[in-house]
């Protein structure tokens, strides 16, 4: 195995290593009807999230969890989402 591949496969099993640390949340039934939910009231409003926010704050509220952003201005949007910007 040539040195760069070594070093390769070092730094992909420190990073398995670190993401197996967290659970992923699944985007599921219930996350998807809150999603439609925050979708169609800030439509009405004319101030629309990103999809992926949406989902991403969907899951969030779904699991009754506060959401770590630094993105105030999209997440602020949202009612009833707990958000915090740890930015420093």
């Amino acid at each position: 195995m040539e040195p760069y591949q070594v070093t390769k496969s070092q730094n992909l099993a420190k990073l398995e290593r670190f993401f197996n640390q967290f659970k992923i949340l699944p985007f599921d039934q219930n996350s998807a009807k809150i999603a439609g939910r925050i979708r169609s009231q800030l439509n009405q409003l004319g101030i629309p999230v990103g999809g992926y926010d949406l989902q991403i704050a969907a899951i969030a509220m779904a699991n009754e969890l506060i959401l770590i952003t630094h993105n105030i201005r999209e997440f602020s949007r949202i009612d009833g989402l707990k958000y915090e910007d740890w930015e420093i």
